[in-house]
């Protein structure tokens, strides 16, 4: 029995590298890069392209500003009653200047921190944004 297992294997891993991929491609083949829908609001402004471009390593400076800016878009929600996507998305640059000012020199553990705390924030308003928004048919 181990034998044959261990032959499978051998075979397995002896196969060229061709034949456990995928099937061949051409160069005649187009790929169009739609913009991405959501099932709601996708006119969302672009987030800072710092994002998208910073260093794996720092990764946990874009998740904090994720973090901020749903928060806020939250909060707003919450005061509001407004749950339309300009209220839901609106432009990062409020939630960014605040990025800047609070956290964005902070350490990564530090940024650890700010991120539960704003998870802990925005879990405390969570039920009442939701029921907000889904009446308004945009959850």
């Amino acid at each position: 029995m181990h034998k044959t297992i261990f032959t499978a294997i051998t075979i397995m891993l002896a196969a060229p590298l061709s034949a456990q991929t995928a099937p061949e491609v051409t160069n005649d083949l187009t790929v169009t890069m739609a913009p991405q829908k959501y099932r709601i609001c996708n006119e969302r402004p672009a987030r800072p392209t710092w994002m998208d471009q910073i260093n794996p390593r720092e990764a946990y400076k874009a998740l904090t500003l994720m973090r901020l800016y749903e928060l806020r878009s939250w909060e707003a929600i919450k005061a509001s009653g407004d749950c339309g996507c300009e209220v839901r998305f609106p432009p990062w640059d409020a939630a960014s200047a605040e990025y800047e000012e609070r956290f964005a020199a902070r350490t990564q553990a530090e940024h650890t921190q700010v991120q539960l705390a704003l998870r802990e924030a925005q879990n405390q308003i969570a039920r009442e944004v939701r029921d907000l928004c889904e009446a308004q048919g945009n959850w």
